[in-house]
């Protein structure tokens, strides 16, 4: 290995600054800009150590920072260290629950910003139409399994996470996502009853046209439809929830 590369560098930081955020910082940007991937492998600790020119307890706490934020997580024991998790809708929702809780917000909120967001993400993906996605969407819009709890919540969620990521808008996507995540965690039991779960499944397989098709309005109006009868199914038979808190995940 170079030794060069081994030296210590000039501080990432500003005087005045925390250390740890600022290495916490250089360090996410150093996954960016490098490309780094789910699972790549960061580098030794005595190798960052020498790199931003800092203590063991500093760089350790700058560490903790990004796993605490779910973008690292540390593999303990031999091969083990500091592993890039990314960007992660879940971990993004995990964090956002603690800011929705601090401020009282309601999953009447909740349900608003999702019926603003999920038929704007199907507009979008209408508009682009990425054709590495259609034969999934396809497939995941036509394979509704009606009888089977568990496999029809894995359904819906699916192709709901799948128009996200067709939105080709890595905010609304990680919103988008993070929102449902956080309301499906709250809902799990409430599901549509099976005498019901045909209709879900044709208005998944009219929003996957309308977005083959290119016809942003429709699949916009659809999305918002097929969102806002649910929304109404649970207000119906849980009114309570609706003025419930959000609770940190």
């Amino acid at each position: 290995m170079d030794q060069d590369a081994l030296e210590p560098r000039q501080r990432p930081y500003k005087r005045g600054d925390k250390v740890a955020q600022a290495v916490a910082r250089s360090i996410m940007r150093k996954i960016r800009t490098e490309g780094l991937e789910p699972g790549a492998h960061l580098p030794s600790e005595a190798h960052m150590l020498k790199e931003y020119g800092i203590g063991r307890g500093s760089l350790r706490e700058a560490l903790r920072i990004l796993e605490v934020n779910g973008l690292i997580w540390l593999k303990p024991g031999p091969g083990g260290g500091p592993i890039v998790s990314g960007a992660q809708p879940d971990h993004f929702g995990q964090m956002a629950t603690l800011y929705l809780q601090a401020q009282g917000t309601t999953f009447r909120e909740l349900i608003e910003a999702r019926l603003a967001v999920e038929p704007l993400m199907a507009r979008l993906a209408a508009q682009r139409q990425d054709p590495q996605h259609m034969d999934e969407l396809r497939r995941v819009s036509g394979s509704l399994k009606v009888d089977d709890d568990a496999a029809y919540l894995e359904y819906t969620g699916d192709f709901h996470r799948l128009i996200a990521e067709m939105s080709g808008n890595g905010i609304l996507s990680l919103l988008g996502q993070s929102l449902s995540d956080i309301f499906r965690d709250r809902v799990s039991g409430i599901v549509f009853p099976k005498s019901r779960r045909k209709e879900v499944s044709d208005a998944h397989v009219a929003i996957a046209k309308a977005i083959e098709n290119g016809e942003p309005d429709a699949a916009h109006d659809l999305m918002y439809e097929h969102m806002a009868k649910y929304v109404n199914y649970v207000k119906r038979g849980h009114p309570t929830l609706i003025n419930e808190v959000v609770d940190w995940r």
